[in-house]
């Protein structure tokens, strides 16, 4: 039985107040700045994009014009494989020309839910919680996405100890915020953002503070 995800929230945003998006929220975008960095990490992500966006508009013609040596040169901060990265932008932009009319967010919003996540797993390195990720914050679907490295921190928090499947506890996550918080894009976006913060933060994955968890008193997990 989960301890309801509405209180939790609630408190960690007395804790970190209103938080805002740090990676681009533009589908298109947010395919490119994944693509900035490997492995991926905000970080890593954040360092490319900045190299990127200083030489190149991000946007599907341009990036196509580029020549992949400056695309790659320019990713090199963003971590390894910069060759193979500049070729995944660039095999993203021409897809969107070509089977999106060049407007990924446009197209998405046209599509259901489930064949707009589907359109965007076709991407490499997407896989569900990318898709809901890009779905929720450009204003497409308000889907209870899950960040993707602490899918454990509601699940910890409810049942006490994760399951052994990755799958598993997304969508246990997923459950207790389609329970608890309400279908709006804003509602959504925070638990996503708060759930990021508090799983990087104090909830890690290994290695836990839980001495210094807002929610302790709330929470089934012991370290």
């Amino acid at each position: 039985m989960f301890t309801a995800a509405a209180s939790i929230l609630k408190t960690l945003a007395d804790q970190y107040g209103t938080l805002e998006a740090d990676f681009p929220t533009d589908p298109f975008q947010f395919l490119v700045w994944w693509y900035c960095g490997y492995p991926q990490s905000q970080k890593a992500c954040a360092k490319g994009w900045a190299s990127l966006t200083a030489t190149s508009e991000i946007e599907p013609n341009s990036l196509l014009r580029s020549r992949p040596g400056t695309l790659a040169t320019s990713l090199k901060s963003g971590g390894m494989f910069p060759e193979l990265r500049a070729m995944r932008i660039q095999e993203a932009a021409e897809r969107v020309l070509k089977e999106f009319s060049g407007d990924l967010g446009e197209a998405l919003r046209a599509m259901p839910y489930k064949q707009a996540r589907a359109a965007l797993i076709k991407f490499p390195s997407i896989a569900n919680p990318g898709a809901d990720r890009i779905l929720l914050f450009a204003g497409v679907a308000s889907v209870a996405a899950v960040p993707s490295n602490c899918t454990h921190v509601l699940v910890r928090i409810g049942q006490g100890r994760e399951d052994s499947s990755y799958a598993v506890n997304y969508r246990t996550a997923q459950q207790s915020i389609e329970a608890g918080v309400p279908a709006t894009f804003d509602a959504r976006m925070q638990a996503y953002l708060l759930l990021r913060k508090h799983g990087q933060d104090i909830c890690k994955r290994k290695n836990p503070k839980c001495g210094e968890c807002a929610v302790r008193s709330q929470c089934r997990y012991q370290a």
